[in-house]
């Protein structure tokens, strides 16, 4: 894809998301953009978040469980940057009218001690690099129409990311299974969504693993320090003003937060 033409489509979701607008399917307007196109509408779109004045603070994982796959209808994991701007912490409130259409996931995050550069990066390196893993809510968004994206739309939009929270307790990751560890969403004191983590490629630590190789092909690092979302347990949620969600993770803990 011509240069000129990946600046202005990531240009145009930049401004999508300033805006609070969607736009017609990258991939109904340009059949033949491929997923590596799509990475580089996503760098474009990510430098004008920089210039703005946010900075890198880690990477996200999406469309790691099958739920997920079937729901957007994508058949491979990508990934998104995470930016000091999107972070929310506990009991936070979210403003609704800060985001387009967007839907919740519950997820366990990582916090990196070491860095992990692929390729040949095992999920035993990922669980030696971790400092603590969280319980967390990615409330993903779309700035495409009704979210009728391929996999080459939402990775051009940075994965669908649009904002995380994180819980207020991190445990050591050697001291929980991470597979087996089960996952209850409640949105409104409903019970909304369930899930292990085995949702995320097995084991979030294979998914965390994905990242680093994938990254490692690209030339890049995950960082000490950095925060990582493995993926979404249980399907999307969508949200509005007034819900108020939780989501408890075994022996790891939970996060709430909440809609204004």
């Amino acid at each position: 894809m011509d240069k000129s033409l990946i600046t202005r489509l990531g240009d145009e979701l930049y401004d999508a998301l300033v805006a609070r607008q969607t736009l017609v399917p990258l991939t109904q307007r340009h059949p033949e953009i491929t997923i590596e196109d799509a990475y580089q509408i996503q760098q474009q779109m990510i430098a004008r978040r920089l210039a703005a004045g946010e900075r890198v603070v880690g990477k996200k994982i999406g469309v790691t469980s099958k739920v997920v796959m079937d729901m957007l209808d994508v058949r491979q994991p990508d990934f998104g940057w995470l930016l000091d701007g999107m972070v929310y912490n506990e009991g936070q409130s979210i403003p609704a009218d800060s985001l387009i259409q967007p839907r919740a996931e519950g997820e366990i995050a990582f916090l990196l001690k070491k860095d992990l550069t692929g390729p040949g990066v095992t999920a035993s390196d990922v669980l030696a690099a971790t400092e603590g893993v969280m319980a967390c809510f990615e409330i993903v968004d779309s700035r495409i129409q009704d979210w009728k994206i391929r996999i080459q739309d939402t990775v051009a939009d940075n994965a669908s990311c649009g904002v995380l929270v994180l819980g207020d307790r991190m445990v050591d990751p050697r001291k929980v299974d991470l597979a087996t560890c089960g996952m209850v969403l409640e949105k409104n004191g409903e019970i909304v969504g369930t899930g292990s983590g085995a949702a995320a490629l097995g084991h979030p630590c294979n998914a965390m693993a994905w990242l680093a190789n994938t990254l490692g092909r690209l030339g890049i690092s995950l960082k000490a320090g950095d925060i990582v979302l493995s993926g979404s347990l249980a399907a999307l949620i969508p949200v509005k003003a007034g819900d108020n969600l939780r989501v408890t993770i075994g022996g790891i803990g939970g996060c709430s937060v909440r809609f204004n």
